[in-house]
C-alpha cells in the first residue's frame, strides 16, 4: 500500500487533453482564415505559419502525455485509451499542417467554393472535438455524459456533411475542370480536407467509447 502511495498518481492528463484540443481549434481557425484570404499572399503565408505553429505546440503536448504515461502509476483512464486519444487528436493537426503545406507545394492558385465549404466543416468538427474533450473530467455527471454523446453525434453528422460536399465537389471537378493539372491539385486538396473530418470522427468514436466505459 505504501509503495502505491509513493508513486505518481493521476497526472494532469485531462488538462493536457484540453491544451491539445485548444491548439487543434487554433490551427483550424488559422487554416480557415488562410483559405478565406488566399488571394492575399502575405496574409496567406502568415496564417499558414500559424497552422504550423499550432501543430508544433500540440506535438509538445502529445510528447508530454506519452512521457507522463511512463511515469504515472494510476491513470484516470485506461492507458490504451489515453495513448489512443492523444495520438488521434494529434492526427487532426498533422493533417491540417499537411494540407496547408500541400497547397503551397502544389502551387494552388485559387480556392473554390467547395474548398471553403470543406474548410468550414473541418473547423466546426475541430471545435466540437474541443468541446467533447472538455467534458471528459466530468463523466460522473449524467447530464455531462448525455452532452458528450450528443457532441460526438454532432461530429458524426458534420463528417457525413463533408462526405456529401466532397462527392459533389469531385463531380463538379471532373465535369468542368479543363486543366488536368488543376484537377489533380484540387482533387488532392478535397480529399485531405475531407480526411480532417474523418480524423475528428475517429476522436469522437474514442471519446464515445471512454464515455460508455467510464460513466
Amino acid at each position: 500500500m505504501l509503495f502505491g502511495k509513493l508513486l505518481p498518481q493521476e497526472g494532469n492528463f485531462f488538462e493536457l487533453f484540453n491544451q491539445h484540443a485548444g491548439f487543434i481549434v487554433e490551427g483550424a481557425r488559422a487554416f480557415t482564415a488562410m483559405i478565406e484570404n488566399y488571394a492575399d499572399l502575405p496574409e496567406r503565408e502568415r496564417l499558414g505559419a500559424a497552422v504550423i505553429d499550432a501543430e508544433r505546440k500540440a506535438d509538445k503536448v502529445t510528447a508530454e502525455v506519452n512521457r507522463l504515461l511512463h511515469k504515472t502509476f494510476i491513470t484516470p483512464l485506461d492507458r490504451e485509451q489515453i495513448h489512443g486519444l492523444i495520438n488521434a487528436m494529434d492526427d487532426i493537426l498533422d493533417l491540417l499542417q499537411d494540407t496547408t503545406e500541400t497547397m503551397s507545394l502544389y502551387d494552388v492558385r485559387r480556392m473554390t467554393e467547395e474548398t471553403l465549404a470543406l474548410g468550414h466543416l473541418s473547423a466546426r468538427c475541430c471545435e466540437r472535438v474541443q468541446h467533447a474533450v472538455s467534458l471528459l473530467p466530468k463523466l460522473k455527471d449524467a447530464s455531462v455524459v448525455e452532452a458528450a454523446v450528443k457532441t460526438c453525434e454532432e461530429i458524426d453528422h458534420l463528417e457525413s456533411d463533408a462526405d456529401r460536399v466532397m462527392r459533389s465537389a469531385m463531380s463538379q471537378l471532373f465535369r468542368n475542370e479543363p486543366d488536368v493539372r488543376e484537377l489533380i491539385k484540387l482533387k488532392a486538396i478535397y480529399e485531405m480536407l475531407e480526411s480532417i473530418t474523418d480524423r475528428c470522427e475517429d476522436v469522437a468514436n474514442l471519446i464515445e467509447g471512454i464515455v460508455l466505459e467510464n460513466s
